[in-house]
């Protein structure tokens, strides 16, 4: 790993972390200076997603490997003449959690009148993760619309907002999987019965779980897979799209691979791609073109600002950020200036 060597001009408070795979600290750093198109903003709110703590760790392929680094990917941040706004793509050392940022100019989506800027802080990156890919397979399939849609690991924040927002795309069916079942409970009662909800709680066995996510679908093939376990969930969900009992005739499915909480490899059946009408790709930092990010990003705000995705999250002031770091209550934390 790159040590890096600021010079101290102006400083002011972050998060910083000086090794990979360290706790951030409260600590001064020095501020960024707003040049090439950058505009500097302040700090509103930042999440502590899964892949803040994955690039800190150095696990995340977009890790810039450089310390001391102040972590953060995205941020709610407030301009020089008041207005709120989404934004991100700070550079290296720096990052979102801190109390000013250096940001491009060109990129600040102004928040909808009536967002709460902590939800869309917490909320943006776990739900843009499946807005993404469903609004783009909802344009693909037009009058045809959404029917059935399966969220691998329906457990976690994303894969309980990708069921939000596949209700929110017009989805008829939402089929949850995850390992667990109290959670799958949850999301259960949250939806609600009469939405077309159905559950499958993983076993680790493969059997189980493939038997498990054929029954749920009931024949019917799903307009898209949203996926963020891989590895052997993975595997259990290709031996289901291979049963001869899902309608064949109908057989339009496009397989999305976004995480990988259970693995990060999985086996294809050559068989299945041969057999079946399946497209399985990838979305991701770098899978996905940046013009094609800002376009959709948009939609999903829209969406949070009209509470139709629920985002519980906790805020710690910047100050606290250890302990924002660490904690596992359920919902996402969010750092605020101290």
């Amino acid at each position: 790993m790159l040590e890096l060597n600021l010079v101290k001009e102006s400083e002011m408070q972050a998060a910083v972390v000086y090794e990979a795979g360290a706790v951030p600290v409260y600590a001064e750093f020095p501020e960024p200076e707003p040049a090439d198109g950058k505009a500097l903003v302040e700090l509103v709110g930042a999440g502590v997603h899964q892949v803040v703590r994955s690039r800190v760790a150095g696990r995340h392929y977009s890790v810039a490997g450089a310390w001391p680094a102040v972590p953060g990917v995205d941020a709610v941040a407030r301009t020089p003449d008041g207005r709120l706004v989404y934004t991100g793509f700070v550079t290296p050392p720096w990052g979102t959690m801190a109390e000013r940022m250096a940001v491009p100019a060109q990129f600040g989506i102004e928040l909808p009148a009536g967002a709460d800027p902590l939800a869309v802080a917490a909320g943006m990156n776990p739900g843009s993760a499946s807005w993404l890919p469903l609004s783009k397979r909802h344009d693909q399939l037009g009058e045809r619309g959404l029917a059935t849609v399966l969220v691998l690991g329906a457990t976690g924040m994303s894969g309980s907002i990708a069921a939000d927002n596949a209700y929110a795309l017009g989805a008829t069916t939402v089929v949850a999987v995850g390992r667990n079942t109290t959670k799958l409970e949850g999301l259960a009662a949250r939806v609600g019965a009469d939405r077309g909800l159905r559950t499958v709680g993983l076993t680790g066995d493969p059997g189980t779980d493939t038997a498990g996510i054929v029954a749920a679908l009931d024949g019917q093939p799903p307009s898209i897979v949203i996926d963020f376990c891989w590895g052997p969930v993975a595997e259990s969900t290709f031996r289901a799209l291979g049963d001869p009992n899902l309608d064949v005739d109908d057989y339009d499915v496009s397989y999305v691979q976004i995480g990988t909480t259970a693995g990060p490899d999985a086996t294809v059946p050559g068989a299945l791609l041969r057999s079946r009408n399946l497209t399985l790709s990838g979305s991701g930092l770098g899978g996905t073109p940046v013009a094609e990010i800002l376009a959709r990003l948009p939609g999903f705000l829209a969406q949070i600002a009209a509470g139709t995705v629920h985002i519980p999250y906790t805020t710690y002031p910047l100050s606290r950020i250890a302990e924002a770091w660490s904690a596992q209550d359920g919902t996402r934390a969010v750092v605020v200036p101290s």
